[in-house]
């Protein structure tokens, strides 16, 4: 996920929203992998690095309001009044877990592959699934989940609650999801939307006030010698060693 699919997603997002011909949103990926989560490598990487060093109280303030700008990456999805349905093949990790969190129903290839990795790389996740997954998942599976970081497969997504239903593969999967999604669209749209903003309102106003504590939270200690030791071992392809400072 580059600077790009942050700024072009909210606007497609809006556009489809808006068009009264569209009744259901289905969001997929191309190529291998539903999403390997954020594009260090790029200009991404660099945003990132600004912060690496703290600074003072108006940076901190920048980097506040850039996690803000950045969540609504996935705030436009959940608050979108049409169903927006993922189909998940490949990996999944980090922002694609924030994405997949905001839609309404997700579904899996058996092939997928999650990860809520950021303790992995010395951040606390702010773009949303620390959020949202609580109302999905039990806590104690969501909790292990976030503070291990490890990887787990779509069998193990279903069972836990993430995925509704698991697929053989990304082709079957796309074909099924069209049809759940045909199955949404010949229902009232405005019963149909209706359903969608009373479901949301039940945690609306707690995800918002959650969004901003962990983008206060990350204004004040993302910087610190664990993440530039996770940056240097992503960059070199070893194994971070954590001190927690």
């Amino acid at each position: 996920m580059g600077i790009e699919i942050f700024e072009d997603l909210p606007l497609a997002v809006s556009d489809l929203d808006y068009d009264q011909d569209v009744r259901v949103i289905i969001l997929a990926a191309r190529g291998e992998d539903f999403s390997v989560g954020l594009d260090l490598t790029g200009p991404m990487g660099e945003e990132l690095g600004k912060y690496l060093q703290g600074g003072l109280a108006g940076q901190r303030q920048e980097l506040y309001r850039d996690v803000h700008r950045l969540q609504r990456f996935c705030s436009c999805v959940a608050e979108s009044r049409k169903p927006v349905l993922a189909a998940v093949h490949g990996w999944c990790i980090g922002g694609g877990l924030d994405l997949i969190s905001a839609c309404d129903v997700r579904y899996a290839s058996s092939d997928a592959k999650v990860s809520l990795r950021e303790t992995r790389m010395a951040m606390v996740a702010d773009l949303g699934s620390l959020q949202r997954l609580p109302f999905i998942l039990n806590q104690g599976v969501l909790r292990e989940l976030a503070f291990t970081g490890r990887d787990f497969d779509a069998a193990e997504g279903e069972r836990i609650g993430l995925f509704s239903r698991v697929f053989e593969d990304k082709e079957t999967m796309l074909e099924e999801v069209m049809e759940i999604a045909q199955g949404m669209a010949t229902n009232s749209p405005l019963a149909v939307q209706g359903a969608k903003r009373i479901l949301n309102k039940m945690w609306e106003d707690k995800i918002e006030e959650m969004l901003d504590f962990v983008a206060l939270w990350n204004s004040a200690h993302l910087a610190s010698e664990d993440l530039m030791e996770a940056m240097a071992a992503f960059v070199q392809k070893r194994k971070p060693e954590f001190k927690g400072k």
